[in-house]
């Protein structure tokens, strides 16, 4: 029975990665055209088409991706195995060439292409053909049973890090989120994963996806002017006490007068699937709202990483998922030693991807798709993962603090996976959050909702309580 695989055995150093055709004792034929009429005769055999960008717009990450391909192929030493690379030239049209001669010259397999649009272009083929593709985009839309990815989806992240802040105690949730597909995405994963819980989405601000200036969008969020006008009265108020000779008003006013604004924002987490000067401009504007952590948790996606955080004070003691740190040293190290650079954390999914096209070529399993999408899942060079059904997949992340000092694991990666349970619906979210929508920012109300659960929603937001309850233990009655 096909059972979980490889962690990757250290053998040897790869040789001759970077050149343009090179046959090793594992198989691989780099530069198709060279593959003699009988290689497709050997019945031990299992052949891999691999469709990357080595050339065009996104050739770094293509060539990124093929290096790792041919460091776990020398790591798995496993001659039955044969990668035929194949030039996708970073276009859809390029991807769907590609695909057709690696089907044309007998792939079994497809791994990659990079984008979601690459992906569209090929799957009808795949699909027709029978060939099971593992691709690398992100995209959720594109897949399906047969075509399938190892790219770290928004939808996991969203659901690792909304998940361990409920546990700690977080329960009203806001999200700053880009007016794209990665905001569309991030949403509709909040609300899915909270549906039916105790936790909430009471906010969700949408911000032009290359904007800089986020003043406006976060003085609506933080509900700016209610705050200030509800501090400026109370002040008042206890001004004309203090004047009458009230001391207990007196002393109240002297307290208050340190105080900017009300500290009532409406939630305690704030998700941010952003990064680099975006991320910090955002997290500055917070501040400067008078919306500060430990009152708000900011809680961020495996972009992050990224960003260099520990300098920014607001984000002290902040979260966000990543791969497991502990798995993948040794990729890291010995990509950079063949290579003197670090890899991008995607190049790990082409080295997980050789490695399970190698327990395949190793099984020989008469239900390709079954085998790819075991319940057990894999352990990968970047830690567990596994590949569903429905072309989407999991991986057991880390969840990392942000510290003065250097970010560091709290949350270790889960060591193997539960059974896989049915996600919510956009249906079952909406019915969850009919009665109780969150508060939209920066779009149309009923253009966000339609494109976040399905269809607009029948509350309205004058039935929204926005109660802050502050929580920060831990709650061993919640779940997920």
């Amino acid at each position: 029975m096909f059972k979980k695989i490889f962690m990757p055995a250290l053998v040897g150093l790869l040789i001759g990665c970077q050149s343009s055709s090179v046959t090793t004792q594992s198989g691989v034929f780099d530069g198709v055209t060279d593959i003699e009429e009988t290689a497709f005769k050997a019945p031990s055999s299992f052949r891999v088409g691999v469709l990357l960008p080595l050339s065009g717009d996104v050739a770094r990450y293509g060539q990124g991706l093929k290096q790792a391909a041919l460091m776990a192929l020398e790591d798995m030493n496993n001659p039955n195995l044969i990668l035929q690379f194949y030039d996708t030239m970073s276009t859809p049209e390029g991807a769907r060439l590609a695909a057709e001669n690696a089907l044309e010259q007998k792939a079994q397999m497809i791994i990659g292409p990079l984008t979601g649009a690459a992906v569209r272009t090929v799957s009808d083929e795949t699909k027709s053909r029978g060939v099971p593709v593992v691709a690398f985009s992100t995209d959720s839309g594109v897949l399906q049973n047969g075509v399938y990815t190892l790219g770290l989806l928004v939808e996991e992240q969203v659901n690792r890090i909304v998940a361990y802040a409920a546990a700690k105690g977080r329960r009203q949730f806001a999200l700053l989120v880009p007016d794209n597909s990665t905001g569309i995405a991030t949403a509709q994963a909040a609300v899915k994963i909270t549906a039916g819980t105790q936790a909430r989405v009471v906010k969700i601000a949408f911000y032009p996806q290359k904007s800089t200036d986020f003043s406006e969008i976060i003085r609506q969020l933080s509900d700016y002017e209610r705050r200030a006008d509800s501090i400026n009265r109370e002040k008042n108020r206890l001004k004309e006490l203090a004047d009458k000779g009230d001391i207990g008003a007196f002393r109240a006013l002297k307290k208050l007068s340190a105080k900017g604004v009300d500290g009532n924002i409406g939630f305690d987490a704030v998700v941010i699937p952003e990064s680099g000067a975006r991320l910090k401009s955002a997290v500055a504007m917070f501040g400067y709202y008078d919306v500060f952590s430990p009152q708000v948790k900011f809680l961020g996606t495996s972009v992050w990483e990224n960003t260099r955080l520990n300098k920014e004070s607001t984000l002290i003691g902040s979260w966000y998922p990543a791969m497991s740190r502990t798995h993948n040293t040794y990729f890291n190290k010995k990509y950079h030693s063949l290579f003197n650079e670090y890899p991008q954390s995607l190049y790990a999914f082409a080295y997980d991807a050789v490695a399970l096209a190698s327990a395949l070529a190793r099984n020989n399993p008469a239900d390709i798709d079954g085998a790819v999408t075991t319940e057990d899942g894999f352990v990968g060079i970047s830690g567990m993962f596994r590949i569903l059904p429905n072309g989407k997949n999991e991986h057991s992340l880390d969840i990392i603090e942000v510290a003065q000092s250097g970010d560091m694991v709290i949350d270790l990666a889960a060591k193997k996976f539960s059974a896989v349970l049915p996600e919510n619906s956009q249906e079952n979210a909406a019915q969850a959050y009919d009665d109780n929508p969150p508060m939209i920012f920066g779009k149309d109300r009923s253009v966000a909702e339609k494109l976040i659960f399905g269809r607009t929603l029948n509350g309205d937001y004058n039935d929204i309580s926005l109660s802050h309850s502050q929580n920060n233990s831990q709650d061993s009655g919640f779940s997920f």
